[in-house]
């Protein structure tokens, strides 16, 4: 790493310059900026070539998360991500899992949140239904096995991206749904088994993303409108040119000599 007098001369990458944008399209959300602040800034953001260019952009703004620290800091971090190993449990410390088993007769049962997927979870729905979502659990194994039975009924398990799943199920009159199968999961992601019984019913599988990751794509798409908007405004505000020096419409024109004869 570099000291703290060598870091604003550090060169920007095009990553660096897309979290300065996202900050200063928070402060626009959040009133903190007007829109011609916000488009000069966008501006110097994407023509920063370094750390000491673009740590004065957000300087009086909050970065995201921590209020009153500014945005941009003058050292290299690394990027966040979905780390599977703090929700894949080891050493068995999740073998009871927070639930093991549900059944709906005639009614209905959901297991989603931040819950523990137990090595195996049994289920059994008999006119009824059941949800099993996995998108924010965490795992007693690297593989769980998910044991349903749907008897004129149906039971559908969500997982999230990064998820390998298998189908072993048997369908009598009814189906297990294959669709999801084949997808490669991520390195250290969990495995999902998923097995049993449908009868005149059936058992579904969905790839859907994490609550929190819809949100944030939502406000992305809340923020290209913005920018959108703002760029028709001020291609409207810009100044008409009539380089040709062309009478306009409103324009009374001059009669030539030889027509006052």
């Amino acid at each position: 790493m570099t000291d703290d007098a060598a870091a604003p001369d550090l060169r920007a990458s095009d990553a660096d310059r897309e979290r300065v944008a996202d900050i200063l399209r928070d402060a626009l959300a959040e009133g903190r900026l007007d829109m011609e602040e916000f488009g000069e800034r966008l501006d110097a953001t994407y023509s920063a070539r370094t750390y000491g260019e673009l740590a004065p952009i957000t300087r009086d703004l909050p970065g995201r998360g921590s209020p009153g620290v500014p945005a941009v800091s003058l050292t290299k971090e690394p990027e966040p991500g979905d780390d599977w190993g703090s929700r894949v449990l080891r050493d068995g410390a999740g073998d009871a899992g927070t639930s093991t088993w549900a059944v709906a007769v005639m009614s209905g049962f959901q297991r989603k949140g931040r819950w523990t997927a137990p090595r195996r979870f049994n289920c059994f729905a008999f006119w009824g239904g059941g949800e099993i979502d996995l998108r924010e659990a965490y795992f007693a194994d690297r593989e769980i096995v998910i044991n349903a039975v749907a008897i004129m009924g149906g039971v559908d398990v969500i997982v999230p991206p990064g998820v390998e799943v298998v189908v072993r199920g048997i369908g009598i009159m009814g189906g297990f749904d294959h669709s999801e199968e084949g997808v490669p999961g991520d390195p250290g992601g969990p495995r999902v088994i998923v097995t049993g019984l449908a009868f005149w019913g059936g058992v579904g599988v969905q790839r859907k993303l994490p609550r929190a990751e819809k949100q944030r794509m939502r406000e992305e798409r809340r923020r290209e409108r913005l920018e959108r908007k703002e760029e028709r405004r001020r291609g409207l505000e810009a100044p008409r040119h009539n380089p040709l020096n062309l009478h306009t419409s409103h324009e009374r024109r001059e009669p030539h000599p030889r027509e006052d004869r």
